[in-house]
């Protein structure tokens, strides 16, 4: 099988065989993640395509994957040599994944599907729209029969605790919060599978995802006791000490399902089915002591807002992000003065070398993506040995990246310019900063969702007509995954902004074929004045780096948004310039040098 077409009939005629007449493989693992672990690509491995947030539905007679629109580009590449039927998300006449399963069946007929690896929120979603038919789900495994050879072994890396030097707050500490918050709500319990959340709760860290430093585990909370599901041989001695001095017990962790159904203390039991995979939240549910309520996890809230601990660190980890990029782009540009040959490849590489020699580095915060002109389009698109694109003296080079560290983790994009511009690419350059600008300097009210936010850094680009396919920004993890809930700045965001939130600014243009641009910094959400007219919270970078200012097009940017900018460019050099050397801080002053209108 060693074609996606191969893969798919090897799929299909497994799923007739045993019974199904369609089959779905979404991106997911028993956490709902949003990056897996490898031993959980499936989709990946019998569709080919590598975005995320995608479903794949095999049918008797055809295939189709779903992808939302920073993949649409990347996806029509991946998929060309493949019967599989790109599914452009939020496109008109595009059905939903769970109105095409529904379509394809027919009464008595099954749709077969991993319970472990699908969110309950997904089944159920799909399941209200088979009972019209008179269909059903069943699960399977077929992904575990199929996929044998060359398959990744499940994560098992050491597992240990964040300190409460750099949390702010112990295990115990953060228990007893969520046990305020589950009384609120009415419950007594709380089954915790999101990796993200298990992390903050917990101080838990390991490298089980590549790139995100969590653990693969279950956390079980009642008023009295918590219980966490990881393999214990992964804990030293001392973390599992420290986890029972802050009151939590240790289980195996394949031992959820059967925990789940044992359970003959009465609780209610607090269980988001967008978190909690079918499979568990079946046992839970159909354990007759427990009551489980599918309400929204309190954990998000708990840790979308940073506490103050967390707040100076994470600070400290963006001004030595910004020394690594500086260094980066320095280097960047004399090799590329010089007329050395390099590729998106290169750019990887340099800044691993200047992000590594970082005090209290850990890991990448995700794979670099370094695309040079025309491959900038595809919002995630990310340079490989076998296609990858050289680096010239003309047009744009978008680099976004990041770093986690003992104390934060980054994410910050700049768009370079290599050489000489076209007059498009500059406008486009400008306005792009312009939206970015917009964001950043807002003042409101305390009442303001990511929704209404986001239409202010939209604006300069619905001027010209342009729009991109994604939100505007996004919370960030502390010392985890580079995105998390539950604030964002996107059509759809709903959350009240609050001081504290972290959230990224990264508008950007994407023109298909031709170049794309992206500005991206972190925010973070303060509370700027109280007066008779209510409570005014505003916006404070985090990320300190320049901004290239030669692509931007004279007389375009406001008086107000060049004042941001200048003084965006003092405060950039005040951080920075104490921890670079004599050559780099005038390196450093040219390009913060101040512009005028």
């Amino acid at each position: 099988m060693n074609t996606v077409n191969e893969r798919i009939a090897a799929l299909r005629a497994a799923m007739l065989a045993n019974g199904c007449e369609a089959y779905l493989i979404p991106t997911g693992d028993p956490h709902s993640s949003e990056y897996l672990p490898t031993h959980y690509n499936a989709r990946e491995y019998f569709s080919g395509f590598t975005g995320e947030n995608s479903n794949l539905v095999v049918t008797r007679t055809g295939s189709a994957l779903w992808a939302d629109g920073r993949f649409f580009v990347q996806a029509e590449k991946q998929l060309a040599d493949t019967e599989i039927q790109l599914q452009r998300m939020g496109e008109p006449g595009v059905p939903t994944v769970e109105q095409y399963c529904a379509d394809a069946l027919s009464e008595g007929q099954a749709l077969g599907l991993c319970g472990l690896t699908a969110s309950c929120q997904l089944v159920r979603s799909i399941q209200k729209l088979l009972d019209k038919k008179g269909a059903v789900v069943k699960t399977l495994n077929l992904e575990d029969e199929l996929w044998t050879e060359g398959r990744p072994a499940l994560p098992a890396t050491p597992a240990w605790l964040l300190s409460a030097e750099y949390a702010g707050l112990t295990p115990a500490q953060k228990l007893a919060q969520l046990r305020e918050k589950l009384a609120e709500k009415g419950c007594t319990a709380q089954l915790c599978g999101k990796l993200d959340n298990l992390a903050w709760l917990l101080n838990l860290r390991a490298m089980d995802i590549e790139c995100t430093p969590y653990a693969m585990g279950y956390c079980y909370v009642t008023k009295d006791k918590a219980v966490l599901f990881i393999d214990r041989s992964r804990l030293a001695p001392e973390a599992a000490a420290e986890l029972a001095e802050n009151g939590v017990e240790l289980a195996d962790y394949d031992s959820i399902l059967d925990f789940a159904a044992s359970l003959t203390q009465p609780e209610t039991v607090l269980a988001d089915s967008a978190s909690v995979n079918y499979a568990v939240y079946q046992a839970l549910e159909a354990n007759p002591h427990l009551t489980v309520k599918d309400l929204p996890d309190p954990l998000l809230p708990l840790k979308g807002k940073k506490n103050p601990t967390e707040l100076d660190h994470l600070r400290a980890a963006h001004i030595r992000d910004g020394v690594a990029m500086v260094r980066f782009e320095k280097e960047l540009e004399e090799r590329m003065a010089a007329g050395e040959q390099m590729t998106e490849l290169t750019v990887d590489e340099i800044l691993h070398k200047y992000r590594s020699e970082q005090d209290k580095f850990l890991v990448e915060s995700f794979h670099t993506i370094a695309a040079y002109g025309p491959n900038a389009a595809m919002m995630h698109y990310h340079a490989t040995e076998e296609d990858h694109a050289p680096l010239q003296p003309k047009g744009f080079l978008l680099v976004d990246c990041g770093g986690t560290y003992l104390d934060g983790t980054t994410d910050i994009t700049r768009t370079y310019p290599l050489g000489q511009l076209t007059e498009e690419e500059k406008l486009f350059y400008t306005w792009t900063l312009q939206s970015h600008i917009e964001i950043a300097r807002a003042v409101f009210l305390d009442y303001c969702t990511g929704q209404m936010l986001d239409t202010l850094a939209r604006e300069p680009l619905w001027r010209h007509l342009i729009n991109y396919r994604c939100g505007t920004g996004h919370s960030v993890s502390f010392v985890g995954n580079v995105h998390e809930g539950p604030h964002a700045l996107n059509g759809r965001n709903q959350v009240v902004f609050e001081p504290g939130m972290i959230v990224t600014d990264e508008p950007g243009v994407y023109e298909g074929g031709l170049v794309g641009v992206r500005i991206e910094n972190e925010l973070e959400c303060y509370e700027k004045a109280v007066n008779q007219y209510g409570r005014f919270l505003a916006f404070r970078p985090v990320t300190f780096v320049p901004i290239d200012t030669s692509p931007i097009v004279p007389g375009v940017l406001t008086r107000e948004q060049l004042d941001w900018l200048n003084d965006y460019h003092r405060q950039v050099f005040e951080n920075l310039a104490p921890l670079l050397n004599a050559e780099e801080r005038d390196w450093l002053a040219k390009k913060c040098a101040a512009i005028g209108y």
